[in-house]
């Protein structure tokens, strides 16, 4: 019996518990839409998952939630071979050109009445389950007693690469599959892999903001999400799966392919909505122009839909054909490009200050949305297609989300037009207009002044790692942007208690704190102020290093580019960011202006502290130590410019080991990494002492 409540066995017995309460609620939140606790619950609980299995890896479960953040590298991508072919379906297409419902329709029609031909069936009596055709990359994920052990991509259909390390990341797959009896020792799931429309305005927004390749479309990203060799990457986009057909199943036989769908839901599976069982080829057409109008609505993109048979006595009937099923088809939407003619192209702003050029065209309908505006991306683009005021254009909506010019018509350009030019100064705030070394993206250099950039500016400002004020969170801010109390960083100190009184919800007390925190945080360290500028390429590491080099703001603001390339992991990018940022006059006048509000700091001694077998390397401390602190070693690491990290990996360079040193320990000296023991330990921080003596004499 002691042996049953062992430390070890109790541990065992959180880690099996908190697997199971992650997954349903995984569950909930990414299939159902219904979650029960709160993110910072849920975060609570995986983080404390995930300290029992770095303790305890032996208790990991194979379905653990931890999988999802990814992670791990591959070298390839192994191939398997399909049990069942991953086939094709094969195309039928609208007839445009008519309005009668059965010529519209006919290569439909064609398909229902040669299936009840061959099964002596009436028209009217066949059962169809339709559903929409995904645009996004197939899957087939295999299941051995209930557990995910094997995903594979369609592939040549009979042969897929095995991208399971990938799929575990996605979080609404599940890991493992329950049901009232024992799971089934086989079931194999078929299902599309796509980002919803949503999330990918947001990623080509970011990579527009950030000066990034703008991504093509949801379907090209979720391919390239999956076929990722490092995990981690395909664990950071917003993937997701829906499943369409169980191409396996080891127990119960279903008699229809609803009763598959059914199962795969009530297992966990997401499965779209507009799936449904229709009868007669009345409700097949009507399904078709139902979802051809409402394509737009969808969260996720389609090109067509999918009739397949509902009777699997009828599948087995019928059997297959070269590479595709006789019983199911494929019925695609008609590809959608119009004309239109460009009326003026403005510029706008975004939240990071990049500048993204927009077409004002006559108002069209592209794909059932009425289309007054398309994006021109950048002026490179603008050139290549050589799009100017006055064209006839195509238009097309990307990935039928994003309107934007395909190509210009040049052949039906009458008079000589002029080409456009991106403006020198921000259209919103008048300040100076850069394009860094490499980048297509044009950026506004006002980041502190101008109104577009605002809440972005100063939601940074507040953080965490910036000035620290407690309760101007991003909501707060907009709260207050929104209301006209602030308009740059500067006015957060300017705010009053009256003032944040008119606005819901503050009270007496909320208000008093916000004002209180706000000036708490007139005291602050040379880096943080730094950091909270929010200066591009400008992160916290090199904040630090910025003050650490020149001691002051004014000494920083003053630099020309060679001091600053002698900052250690400053570069030619980050030294032409500072530069332009702080050349930009109105930068420098909010500035001043925060210090004469009262922003405060300790200047420090200016110096560069570098060592060659220090300065960029990566650390892991682990044990205890009898003269030393952990945290007084990491910091003495990190003025040094180390990297302190909390796991031994490949990128470690060395490992300070401590007594009672574990797991780190057994893994440095399986990987054969240097060691570093306390004795070591005490030369190497006397000699770090005596150089960091030696710069500030």
């Amino acid at each position: 019996m002691s042996d049953l409540f062992s430390p070890a066995n109790e541990q065992e017995q959180e880690i099996i518990l908190l697997t199971r309460e992650l997954n349903h609620h995984n569950y909930l939140y990414h299939s159902c839409d219904a979650p029960v606790i709160s993110d910072e619950e849920y975060d609570q609980l995986f983080r404390r998952l995930l300290e029992l299995e770095t303790k305890y890896p032996e208790y990991k479960q194979d379905n653990t939630p931890t999988q999802r953040i990814g992670g791990l590298v591959l070298s390839e991508f192994s191939q398997y071979q399909h049990q069942i072919p991953m086939l094709s379906l094969n195309n039928v297409f609208l007839n445009t050109e008519q309005d009668d419902a059965v010529l519209r329709h006919h290569e439909l029609f064609q398909f229902t009445a040669r299936i009840a031909k061959e099964l002596a069936i009436d028209e009217s009596q066949l059962e169809f389950v339709a559903s929409p055709k995904y645009d996004g990359v197939a899957i087939s994920l295999i299941y051995e007693n209930g557990l995910l052990i094997r995903a594979l991509t369609r592939g040549d259909g009979f042969t897929g690469e095995d991208v399971t390390a990938n799929v575990k990341t996605i979080r609404n797959i599940p890991l493992n599959i329950t049901t009232d009896l024992l799971p089934p020792e086989l079931v194999e799931v078929r299902g599309e892999i796509l980002i919803l429309n949503a999330d990918f305005l947001k990623l080509n927004q970011k990579q527009a903001e950030s000066g990034g390749k703008l991504y093509a479309n949801p379907r090209n990203l979720a391919a390239g999400s999956i076929r990722q060799l490092d995990s981690s990457i395909t664990a950071s986009r917003p993937l997701r799966f829906y499943a369409y057909a169980l191409a396996q199943h080891s127990g119960t036989e279903f008699t229809s392919f609803q009763q598959e769908l059914e199962f795969l839901q009530s297992v966990g599976f997401s499965v779209a909505k507009e799936c449904t069982l229709l009868k007669g080829n009345q409700a097949l057409s009507s399904y078709y122009e139902q979802m051809m109008d409402r394509r737009n609505e969808l969260s996720f993109g389609i090109d067509g839909v999918v009739y397949k048979l509902d009777s699997k006595t009828g599948q087995q009937k019928l059997g297959f054909v070269a590479r595709a099923p006789r019983f199911a088809i494929a019925y695609k939407f008609p590809a959608l490009e119009v004309e239109s003619e460009i009326l003026a192209i403005d510029v706008q702003v975004g939240r990071t200050g990049a500048l993204t050029p927009v077409a004002r065209i006559k108002p069209v309908n592209v794909a059932g949305v009425v289309v007054t505006n398309a994006t021109l991306h950048n002026q490179d683009e603008i050139r290549r297609k050589d799009v100017r005021v006055g064209d006839i254009v195509l238009v097309r909506r990307a990935g039928d989300v994003i309107p934007e010019i395909s190509r210009s018509l040049i052949e039906r350009r009458t008079v000589l037009l002029e080409e456009f030019t991106m403006p020198q100064g921000c259209p919103i705030c008048g300040s100076h207009v850069i394009q860094e070394q490499d980048e297509t993206i044009m950026r506004c250099s006002g980041g502190l002044y101008c109104i577009a950039q605002k809440k972005q500016a100063i939601t940074h400002f507040c953080s965490k790692l910036a000035l620290n004020i407690d309760g101007l969170g991003e909501k707060s801010v907009e709260q207050l942007v929104d209301a006209g109390l602030i308009n740059s960083v500067a006015d957060i100190f300017r705010l009053q208690v009256e003032q944040l009184l008119e606005l819901e919800r503050f009270a007496e007390k909320s208000a008093t704190n916000l004002i209180a925190a706000i000036e708490k945080s007139k005291a602050t360290t040379l880096p943080r102020f730094i950091y909270a500028l929010g200066i591009r390429h400008v992160g916290e590491s090199s904040a630090k290093d910025l003050a650490r080099a020149f001691g002051s703001l004014d000494a920083l603001m003053s630099a020309n580019k060679e001091q600053l390339l002698q900052v250690r992991d400053i570069g030619e990018v980050v030294a032409c960011s500072i530069l332009n940022f702080f050349n930009e006059e109105h930068n420098r006048t909010i500035i001043q202006e925060l210090l004469t509000l009262g922003i405060n700091y300790p200047h420090l001694v200016a110096d560069n502290l570098y060592h060659p077998e220090i300065s960029g390397k990566t650390f892991v401390i682990t044990g205890s130590f009898v003269n030393f602190k952990r945290d007084e070693i990491k910091a003495i690491l990190e003025d040094f410019g180390a990297k302190v990290a909390g796991s031994v990996s490949k990128k470690t360079d060395y490992v300070i080991v401590g007594s009672d040193a574990g797991s780190k320990l057994d893994k440095a000296n399986e990987l054969g990494i240097k060691l570093i023991d306390e004795e070591k330990l005490a030369v190497l921080l006397a000699e770090l002492n005596k150089n960091e003596a030696s710069n500030n004499s």
